[in-house]
C-alpha cells in the first residue's frame, strides 16, 4: 500500500509538472500577441480624434484587448489565483460605432489597465515561460540524447562538455544530471506559473473602488431576484389557497347548510352529508399541511438542517446516502434557503436523471456551508434549459451563496452549492443513518 501511495504521489506530482510546463509554452506563444495588440491600441487611439473612424476602430481594438485579457484572467484562476473581471456594465442602447459605446470603453479604468498589461505581461510570460520549458527539456536532453551519444561511440563534446570519446565512462554523470533538470523543472512550473498568475492579477484584477462598484451592483441584482423571487411564492401561496383550501372550506360550508336543512326532514340524508364534510374537512386540512411545509418545513425547526434533509432523501423513490458534517445550526433564513435548494435538486434528479442512486453532503468549513449533491443518471443538466436550477441559483445569491454544475451528457451529475454563513452552538438532533 506504501508503494502505491508514492507511486500515486509520484503520478500527481509528475501530473501537475506536465500541465505546469505545457502552460509555460502557452504562455510564451500568447506573449507574443500582446505586443502586436499594444501596437494596434495605440494606432487605435491615436486615430481616435478622426470623425466616425475613432468611434468605431477604438472599441473595437479595446475588445480584443479585453478578450486577451480576460483569456489571462482564466488561466490565472486555474493556478488558484481569482482574477475577477472588473469592467464597468455595457450601457443600453450602445450600438457598434456609437458614441455611448466610446465613452464607455475609454472612460473604464480597467481599460488603460489592460493596455498597461500587455508590455509588462509578455516580458514576464515569456520569460518564466521559457525557464518552464527549457529545464525539463534539458534535463530530458540528458537522459535521452547522452546515452545516445555515447552508443554511437562518437567524438562529440556533449551536454555541457562533460564527457567525450575518450572518456565515454565520464557520460554517464549526465544521466543523473539530466534527471536533476528534469524533476527541478518539473517542480519548478506550477510554482512558475502561479508567479505569472499574481503578476497578472496587479494589472488585471478590479481594484478596490471597481471591487465595491462590482458589489452594489451584484447587490442591486440580487436584490431584485430576491424581491421577484418572494413575489412569485406569494403568488404560489395565494393561489394555492385559493384553488385549493379555500375551495374546499366553501364547498364545506354549503355541504353543513344543505345537512342543518335536512336534518329534520332527512335525518339519513343529513348523515350523509355531514359525513362528506368530514372527510372535505380532512382534505383540507391536508391540504394546508403541505402548504405549511411549502413555507417553512416543521421537520426543519425541529430537527435541524440534517434531519430535514434525511428526512425528505427517506421519502424519495430513488436511494440517496446523505453525509453532514454541521457542528451547529445556521441561521433560519440560511437554513431554510439551502433545504428548500437542495429539495428543488433532489427533485430535479428524481423527474430527469433517471438515476439509480445519489448522494448529498454537507460541511461547514472556513464559514462557508458547502453541500454537494450527485447522482449517477444520464446527466445533461442545462441551467438554461428549465427554470428550477435558475431558481436554485436565485435562491442562494440572496445570501452571496453560489451554485456550480458538472453534468456531462453520460453522467454524472455533480451540484456543489456554497452559502457563507456562521453557526451557532451545536443543539441535539435526532441522529439517523443514510436515506
Amino acid at each position: 500500500m506504501g508503494v502505491t501511495g508514492a507511486g500515486g504521489l509520484t503520478a500527481r506530482w509528475a501530473g501537475r509538472g506536465t500541465r505546469g510546463v505545457l502552460s509555460g509554452l502557452a504562455a510564451v506563444g500568447l506573449a507574443f500577441t500582446n505586443l502586436p495588440l499594444l501596437v494596434v491600441s495605440v494606432v487605435a487611439l491615436a486615430l481616435s480624434p478622426v470623425p466616425f473612424l475613432g468611434l468605431a476602430l477604438v472599441p473595437w481594438t479595446m475588445s480584443l484587448v479585453r478578450m486577451r485579457a480576460d483569456l489571462e484572467r482564466r488561466r490565472a484562476s486555474r493556478t488558484g489565483v481569482l482574477v475577477t473581471r472588473p469592467y464597468h456594465p455595457e450601457p443600453e442602447r450602445a450600438a457598434p460605432g456609437g458614441w455611448q459605446r466610446f465613452r464607455w470603453t475609454v472612460t473604464d479604468p480597467a481599460t488603460w489597465r489592460d493596455i498597461a498589461w500587455l508590455a509588462p505581461g509578455a516580458v514576464v510570460g515569456c520569460g518564466l515561460g521559457v525557464i518552464a520549458v527549457l529545464l525539463p527539456l534539458y534535463g530530458i536532453a540528458g537522459l535521452t540524447l547522452t546515452p545516445l551519444w555515447i552508443w554511437l561511440g562518437t567524438g562529440w563534446y556533449g551536454y555541457g562538455a562533460i564527457w567525450s570519446v575518450e572518456s565515454p565512462g565520464a557520460g554517464l554523470l549526465c544521466v543523473p544530471q539530466g534527471a536533476f533538470f528534469l524533476a527541478a523543472g518539473l517542480s519548478l512550473a506550477p510554482w512558475l506559473r502561479r508567479v505569472d498568475a499574481h503578476f497578472a492579477h496587479l494589472f488585471l484584477a478590479p481594484t478596490k473602488t471597481a471591487e465595491l462598484r462590482l458589489r452594489v451592483t451584484q447587490l442591486t441584482v440580487t436584490r431584485a431576484d430576491t424581491v421577484d423571487a418572494q413575489a412569485a411564492e406569494l403568488r404560489r401561496i395565494e393561489r394555492d389557497l385559493h384553488d385549493g383550501v379555500q375551495a374546499r372550506l366553501v364547498s364545506l360550508s354549503m355541504v353543513i347548510g344543505l345537512a342543518d336543512e335536512l336534518l329534520d326532514r332527512n335525518p339519513a340524508g343529513a348523515r350523509k352529508l355531514l359525513a362528506e364534510a368530514r372527510e372535505s374537512s380532512g382534505a383540507a386540512l391536508v391540504e394546508l399541511r403541505h402548504l405549511v411545509r411549502g413555507i417553512h418545513p416543521p421537520v426543519l425547526a425541529e430537527r435541524g438542517l440534517s434531519g430535514a434533509v434525511r428526512a425528505l432523501a427517506i421519502g424519495l423513490p430513488v436511494e440517496i446516502s446523505v453525509e453532514v458534517d454541521l457542528p451547529g445550526r445556521p441561521d433560519t433564513p440560511v437554513e431554510s434557503a439551502a433545504y428548500f435548494a437542495i429539495a428543488e435538486t433532489l427533485t430535479n434528479l428524481v423527474r430527469h436523471s433517471h438515476a439509480h442512486r445519489g448522494s448529498v453532503t454537507l460541511r461547514h468549513t472556513s464559514g462557508v456551508l458547502t453541500i454537494v449533491v450527485t447522482d449517477d443518471g444520464n446527466g445533461g443538466a442545462d441551467p438554461t434549459a428549465g427554470s428550477g436550477l435558475r431558481g436554485i441559483e436565485r435562491r442562494l445569491a440572496a445570501f452571496d451563496g453560489t451554485m456550480a454544475l458538472s453534468s456531462p451528457p453520460s453522467g454524472p451529475t455533480v451540484i456543489t452549492m456554497e452559502l457563507p454563513c456562521a453557526l451557532s452552538l451545536p443543539k441535539t438532533t435526532p441522529s439517523s443513518g443514510t436515506g
